[in-house]
């Protein structure tokens, strides 16, 4: 139960910052900020292990998991159409 609660604060957290970081004005909800963060804390700790990194929390995992985030929010526009490629 903790477990839960922990992602989800972490979530947001890291969806916030993503999104703070991000040009660009982003219409998404709350729970789409907190699915954002949680899908770019994924992809930075792929990141992490692809580079050979070992993030056991810390700075380091927080910024991987910003960075996932914000890639995972320019996929995210590119998909629903917000943004174009090539103009």
């Amino acid at each position: 139960m903790f477990a839960l609660i922990g992602s989800l604060i972490s979530g947001l957290i890291i969806g916030v910052l993503a999104r703070f970081i991000k040009p660009g004005a982003d219409s998404m909800g709350w729970i789409m900020t907190i699915v954002l963060g949680i899908v770019g804390a994924v992809v930075g700790g792929f990141l992490a292990s692809a580079l050979g990194l070992a993030t056991n929390g810390g700075f380091i995992g927080l910024a991987l998991s910003v960075v996932g985030a914000i890639i995972v929010l320019f996929i995210y526009e590119i998909v629903t159409g917000k943004r174009k490629i090539g103009k």
